[in-house]
């Protein structure tokens, strides 16, 4: 194939690259993050990886390269280019492809079982495109307890995590076994771990009055029933959860007794069930208090038949 053929071959390539991506737009418009390419900080900074393994040159399926360090603008979630701009770059990784020319290893971050491009992206593109199925890649590994697909969005992300700080909390504590409350679930992670300082706190109150230290599970039991089961009640009995979609009551529990902590101090003595009201019409959402109009209405009017 001539010089002349094999640019316009690359320029072919890239608009066919461009067309795709284009598609992808149109098919993922209701769920734009479906086609977005991962940002290797922003999943770092989820599932903040203990520690860094430099792992030496290796053979990586493309496949399971699911996100790049810096140039995940540039790229959509199959590595197609999403400006014009890099028209030029592309092309000239694409004609080294077409000539057979042998270009050095990509460098690569491996966190959970996926692949992040540190340096090559324009190399990932072309070979994606051109169906390659492996690359030559120097590879830095780092060390998380969460296992990544390549068709992930940071929010399945989040909720892997969160649904295996649930698993990690359950485990420990037996919280399941000793309440037989299997539903203590979080629409974001990180707050298993204020449960377990809010039990802490509650069994150091209760070791108070009493001289012999209290056992954990007790003092679990004992929060569960005057202390989180009493929020919920609050929550279900004003229907609290309309006012915040998305959410579940145990996010409402933490977020109402950190509101309640800060009227208590600012006010003194503070109900619990006027904070709950005080917290969901200052940030909840105007649709759960018509739910809660309607579905009085409704009541009465049964009741009156």
């Amino acid at each position: 194939m001539g010089i002349d053929a094999i640019t316009q071959q690359a320029y072919a390539d890239f608009s066919r690259a461009r067309g795709k991506e284009m598609l992808a737009q149109i098919q993922n418009f209701l769920n734009t993050d479906r086609n977005k390419l991962l940002s290797f900080h922003e999943v770092k900074d989820i599932l903040k990886p203990k520690n860094e393994v430099y792992m030496g040159n290796q053979t990586v399926p493309i496949k399971l390269i699911a996100g790049s360090e810096g140039r995940y603008h540039d790229f959509n979630k199959y590595f197609l280019p999403r400006k014009e701009h890099l028209r030029n770059r592309w092309q000239r990784v694409d004609e080294a492809h077409i000539k057979d020319i042998v270009l050095p290893p990509i460098l690569l971050y491996e966190i959970g079982g996926v692949y992040f491009v540190r340096d090559g992206n324009h190399r990932v593109s072309v070979a994606k495109m051109q169906g390659v199925e492996f690359i030559d890649a120097e590879v830095i590994s780092l060390t998380t307890e969460i296992n990544i697909k390549p068709s992930m969005t940071t929010d399945d992300l989040r909720d892997a995590l969160t649904a295996y700080e649930k698993n990690i909390f359950y485990g420990e504590t037996l919280f399941g076994d000793l309440t037989d409350y299997w539903k203590l679930d979080f629409s974001s992670p990180g707050r298993y771990d204020v449960i377990y300082n809010h039990i802490l706190v509650h069994k150091y109150y209760l070791n108070e009055d009493i001289e012999e230290e209290i056992h954990f599970n007790n003092a679990l039991v004992s929060w569960y029933n005057n202390v989180y089961n009493p929020v919920i009640t609050i929550i279900r009995e004003q229907w609290l959860l309309a006012n915040f979609p998305g959410r579940t009551e145990a996010d409402l529990y933490v977020w109402i007794i950190k509101h309640w902590d800060f009227l208590k101090k600012k006010y003194g003595t503070y109900s619990l069930a006027k904070a709950a009201g005080d917290f969901s019409n200052k940030y909840g959402q105007n649709q759960g208090r018509f739910l809660r109009f309607l579905t009085l209405l409704i009541g009465r009017i049964f009741r009156k038949k």
